[in-house]
């Protein structure tokens, strides 16, 4: 039940990133999640979409990405509330690689995406300690 997250690799300049939105807009594709991380000459543009299938088929012809399973947590949106999430996985010995947050739809919702070293164990332990995850089912429109 994990999600995928793309990883598209745009070059470090002015229009290359409403260049690449737009295109997915065009295509009526939803960005439910984003995050860009920055190298001296690329950025990587990492988003959780409605559509992961069309999502690819629109950047595959101009675009280098990946595709990646991450898990997506539910937490309220209140101090302290990543912290339950962090001690499961610590207290398994999951490696967390990076992570980052958005806002849920409902009054203080909020979900933290997990790239582990152990996607399935994560979200088995997360579910059985009545911490909710989301799949990609789920992010549809």
């Amino acid at each position: 039940m994990a999600i995928t997250q793309l990883s598209v690799f745009l070059m470090n300049q002015p229009g290359a990133l409403i260049e690449a939105i737009q295109a997915l807009s065009d295509a009526g594709i939803n960005i439910r999640a984003m995050s860009i991380a920055e190298a001296n000459d690329f950025g990587i543009l990492r988003i959780i979409v409605s559509d992961t299938d069309t999502a690819c088929k629109v950047l595959g012809d101009k675009y280098l990405f990946s595709k990646t399973e991450v898990v997506a947590a539910l937490m309220s949106d209140r101090s302290g509330a990543l912290y339950p999430i962090l001690t499961a996985l610590n207290e398994a010995n999951i490696n967390i690689e990076y992570m980052y947050a958005f806002t849920g739809s409902g009054p203080e919702e909020a979900y933290v995406v997990i790239r582990v070293n152990d996607v399935k164990t994560a979200e088995e332990l997360l579910n059985a300690n009545g911490i909710r995850t989301l799949s990609d089912e789920s992010l549809k429109i």
